[in-house]
């Protein structure tokens, strides 16, 4: 519990408590403006009746609803025909697990692939404190990949598990967003995709692919690593978090992969994390699967196509936000401040680039003194890095609300940038 990641997350927690008239920049949320509140109604009313339709009685689905249910989830079924729809992901239901939230489908992972005491977890970072949380709940070492200017390169990647074994240590998984990542922004482009899974087969190397941005962004999606892989390599962690409603606090995993035990049984991955599910939360909630499951019975299990209006709500804030930075930091001056920030295509968040140490402290007078607050991206690297990064969310604001934030984001960013006396470009590491 002294985990600094605690520590750091309290406090923009608290922050955000103090000062309730800014503009937050911080919360990955999505934008509240699309929640019905009578759609959920809607949608558990449309899942009873997709049961009734297949012939389940009055008595059976009053067991469905209000009973402990099947610990690896009844949805599993509506989940797969949607992947398979729209990700192209071949899974039966008998490789899906459902979870309260991608965070448990993190534990459940990690708990069962890392055994050994010479495992350890490499993950591109910067990178969600999710995983690196669960991590080191369970006691698992965590190898930070870390992305350069452009991204991550899939050499640095065999190079960290070349380097672990030569400590004696096993690279057992690497954990990547590959699409729009919180917290950076970036995508790996599909080369990149496919150099990866070419890795992760040369090595006997697992890949935890976490991408739950994809479905809200706007304009054609790469594949997603699941979608390409061939050999099994890759375990999918996914979420209705951003699709359908963060309320429900349903995920999933796909975890196809063979699983011997002593006895010489076969059985798959999603059994063993079924097995290790039932003594964390027994089962996900019925009534929140029965909410996801009626949103994907509305749009025939293509959440892209229900969410059209909202990816294009989303890419039109990334769109006005990058306008608004432009506006007030045209290329001559950032390149003069030392301030620049990346271009990501979809997703919820980007990167900004300061001359100065992006710390608490410097949170605290943007929010005092400016009324603006955002998030240091130092909290996203497991390791040093990130000092003098920022993450900008904009997901959770209307246009009008982040041109007002921007403004008070670029008076933060001259005033910081005076007060320490800092121009000029900023260190190699954070670009």
């Amino acid at each position: 519990m002294s985990d600094p990641v605690l520590d750091t997350m309290n406090f923009l927690n608290e922050i955000t408590g103090r000062f309730p008239d800014v503009v937050s920049f911080a919360p990955g949320r999505p934008y509240e403006e699309f929640f019905d509140k009578d759609e959920i109604l809607d949608h558990v009313r449309r899942y009873l009746d997709h049961l009734a339709a297949g012939g389940a009685s009055d008595e059976a689905i009053r067991t469905a609803l209000y009973q402990y249910g099947p610990t690896a989830g009844q949805i599993r079924g509506l989940i797969s025909d949607s992947l398979r729809a729209d990700e192209g992901i071949d899974a039966p239901p008998g490789a899906i697990v459902v979870t309260v939230g991608a965070q448990e489908g993190m534990l459940l992972a990690l708990r069962a692939l890392f055994a050994g005491p010479g495992d350890v977890l490499l993950v591109a970072s910067p990178c969600y404190v999710g995983i690196t949380g669960a991590a080191s709940l369970l006691g698992v070492p965590v190898r930070p990949v870390e992305e350069r200017a452009d991204g991550l390169d899939v050499a640095d990647v065999e190079a960290a598990v070349l380097a672990e074994r030569a400590r004696g240590r096993r690279p057992r998984a690497f954990y990547v967003v590959p699409d729009h990542s919180n917290p950076s922004g970036n995508t790996l482009s599909r080369r990149a995709r496919e150099e990866l899974l070419e890795l992760a087969a040369r090595h006997d190397l697992l890949i935890l692919e976490d991408s739950p941005y994809r479905l809200v962004s706007p304009g054609a999606q790469l594949p997603t690593l699941k979608a390409m892989d061939r050999t099994r390599r890759v375990v999918h962690l996914g979420s209705y978090a951003k699709s359908v409603f963060p309320g429900a606090r349903v995920g999933f995993v796909v975890a196809d992969q063979p699983v011997r035990d002593p006895s010489g049984a076969e059985s798959l991955l999603a059994d063993e994390l079924a097995k290790i599910k039932s003594m964390v939360t027994v089962n996900t909630p019925a009534l929140s699967q029965a909410a996801v499951a009626g949103a994907l019975l509305a749009c025939g299990g293509r959440l892209t196509e229900r969410n059209a209006v909202p990816a294009k709500h989303y890419g039109e804030a990334l769109r006005v936000t990058l306008e608004q930075l432009d506006r007030h930091f045209p290329e001559d001056v950032r390149d003069r401040l030392g301030i620049g920030w990346n271009r990501p295509s979809g997703g919820f968040f980007l990167t900004v680039r300061v001359p100065f140490p992006a710390d608490n402290a410097a949170l605290l007078r943007s929010a005092e003194d400016h009324g603006v607050i955002w998030t240091p991206m130092a909290y996203f690297y497991p390791g040093p890095g990130g000092e003098r990064s920022i993450r900008l969310s904009f997901s959770y604001l209307s246009t009008a609300r982040i041109e007002d934030g921007i403004a008070r984001f670029a008076a933060f960013l001259r005033a910081e940038t005076e007060r320490s006396g800092a121009t000029g470009p900023t260190p190699g590491r954070d670009a």
